[in-house]
């Protein structure tokens, strides 16, 4: 016979999870996350189930004595889902060319996976505060993160006529920022056009006023052909 009564707690449990790993995936769904909605919504389901499973192979065997061959524990299956998220979770960090990005989306997911477990425990309460707790940290310091400054590493190109050799002086107001170091200066001698270009690695805040530094050099360097800029790889 079915027991109705446990049948709509597991089904109670089920739902459960799934609104709380949705609240999440939706979050990152908005800002584009290819683990978005659906994504987080199966695993916290999936892992909630697979936590309602162990417990329900340890009440299945609990009759059992100690001479028995047989030994369940009740969070071993709990503890694989976690491990396994891994896998998962470094589906979602994508490498660029010069960048790492999904780093939050795979702490989200291996999140969901802790949050679905614990509904499938009937820890409910925790998972509750917890999903609460994730949304804030993931709306609001998305916006603190604009008002701290942070170190960002770049690539500046600049092209000169050949008859100037400004080095000294493009050095001079680069280092007048504050907390803007040089790594490290490339050279190029191109002789089919007669220019010059200086291609260096610097280190900075990211609330360095860029367009201030470019129009100040565009104003005091003679002979500069152009000025590019462009995100440098993390060391």
């Amino acid at each position: 016979m079915i027991d109705w009564k446990e049948t709509w707690e597991w089904t109670a449990k089920l739902l459960l999870a799934a609104s709380l790993g949705g609240a999440i995936g939706w979050e990152r769904e908005t800002h584009g996350q290819a683990a978005g909605l659906r994504t987080n919504v199966m695993v916290a389901l999936g892992s909630c189930l697979l936590m309602m499973l162990s417990l329900h192979m340890e009440a299945m065997f609990r009759h059992m004595t100690m001479n028995s061959v047989l030994r369940v524990d009740p969070g071993r299956i709990a503890s694989y889902a976690v491990a396994g998220m891994g896998f998962l979770g470094a589906g979602a960090i994508i490498k660029g060319k010069k960048t790492i990005g999904g780093l939050t989306t795979a702490a989200g997911l291996w999140l969901v996976t802790g949050i679905g477990l614990s509904v499938g425990a009937g820890y409910f309460i925790p998972s509750i505060v917890t999903t609460l707790i994730a949304l804030l940290v993931l709306y609001c310091l998305r916006t603190a993160k604009i008002f701290l400054p942070h170190d960002v590493f770049s690539h500046l190109t600049i092209t000169c006529r050949k008859t100037e050799r400004p080095l000294s002086r493009i050095k001079e107001i680069l280092l007048s920022q504050p907390h803007l170091e040089i790594r490290f200066v490339n050279y190029v001698n191109r002789l089919e056009d007669q220019t010059v270009t200086y291609r260096m690695r610097i280190s900075c805040k990211s609330d360095l006023p860029w367009g201030e530094v470019v129009g100040r050099l565009m104003r005091e360097i003679p002979g500069i052909v152009s000025i590019s800029w462009e995100e440098g790889e993390i060391p």
